[in-house]
């Protein structure tokens, strides 16, 4: 009787370590961008849900589309696409409908970036509004002691080697909106002619000399910054709020000409195994105080505006929550591109003259 007792205790002991042991396995991993998943407000979830949140982080949004569509979509359970092709992921089969009852929170987001049709196909939705915010100019203020007022900083002769552009279409963007391609329509920087790309290509060659490095990460344009290396650069948000962490003294303006800007969403890719988790993990990052947490880290503009409540004045006002319909029409947001092989073409042909 001992001796089954004992067998019974092991065996309950070993199905114990084993269910333990397959708790612990859980891994949700994620491919989005940097500082959208900082251990201040992800330990929480990984806790609560008794998991691990691992994290990939992408430099641009063709490298999200490149590595979903080259094999690699079932390494991934939650992406974070920005409004350029959130739209082409949802519509090709790598992200998955969203079940919306497990996602209370989504009413309390932002109406109008819930309107925007980017995630919406057939009635179904793919994504949840997530963040939001610019490409704008950084600078140095021990070296510019006045905000830059206009893109054309770039090219001025005597920052010759002091300049860092991000190795991205939004280059390409910026360097449109000073041939005047964005009158007077905002969306025609997504939608050029050859003619106009042409004319963007020979523009950027101009600017080649002044370029010190195209940054790939914010980690690389940080250091950038730091080291002295550059005076002046494209960046995001997320820098800015490093730089200043670290005593740098950086500045954040949007030029005269405004600029272009993103609004991410979070996804769960069609491959992911762990779709239930993925969806406790959306609820979670939307919330209220996780967005406040996630603005504390990044610099960026939260979509769920409850966020606000839990800021100081100052915090409200350094991220435009005071007036955001103004601060929204300084940004062009990103658009589905058509003709987005062509512009990676112009924007190769540029990085690879000499």
């Amino acid at each position: 009787m001992k001796r089954a007792a004992l067998i019974l205790l092991l065996a309950l002991a070993v199905a114990a370590m084993t269910s333990c042991s397959k708790q612990k396995a859980v891994t949700l991993s994620l491919l989005v961008w940097e500082g959208y998943a900082d251990p201040s407000f992800v330990r929480v979830f990984e806790e609560t849900h008794q998991c691990k949140v691992v994290a990939s982080y992408m430099g641009s949004s063709d490298e999200l589309v490149a590595k979903l569509r080259g094999g690699s979509a079932s390494n991934y359970d939650v992406i974070s696409p920005s409004s350029d092709v959130a739209t082409t992921i949802a519509g090709s089969g790598l992200a998955a409908p969203l079940e919306m009852s497990r996602i209370p929170s989504y009413p309390q987001l932002s109406q109008k970036l819930r309107e925007l049709p980017l995630v919406r196909i057939n009635g179904k939705i793919y994504g949840v509004p997530f963040m939001w915010g610019p490409n704008p100019l950084l600078y140095d203020t021990s070296a510019l002691s006045r905000p830059p007022e206009s893109w054309s900083i770039f090219w001025d002769k005597k920052y010759r080697g002091k300049i860092s552009v991000w190795d991205d279409l939004s280059t390409i963007y910026m360097a449109a909106q000073m041939l005047g391609f964005d009158k007077p329509d905002p969306g025609a920087l997504y939608n050029l002619t050859d003619e106009q790309l042409e004319q963007v290509r020979k523009k950027l060659l101009e600017l080649k000399p002044n370029v010190r490095k195209m940054w790939a990460t914010g980690g690389e344009l940080t250091n950038l910054f730091q080291n002295h290396e550059v005076v002046a650069a494209m960046g995001w948000p997320l820098m800015t709020n490093q730089l200043r962490k670290l005593n740098y003294p950086i500045g954040e303006t949007i030029p005269r000409e405004n600029t272009t800007g993103w609004m991410d969403h979070l996804m769960v890719t069609a491959a992911s195994e762990h779709k239930e988790l993925a969806h406790a993990f959306l609820e979670y990052m939307i919330q209220a105080k996780t967005q406040k947490l996630l603005a504390d880290v990044t610099g960026y503009v939260p979509a769920n505006p409850g966020a606000a409540a839990l800021m100081t004045t100052d915090e409200k006002k350094s991220l435009h929550l005071d007036d955001p319909d103004a601060y929204m029409a300084r940004i062009y947001f990103w658009q589905d591109v058509p003709r987005r092989n062509k512009y990676n073409e112009v924007w190769n042909a540029v990085k690879a003259a000499q």
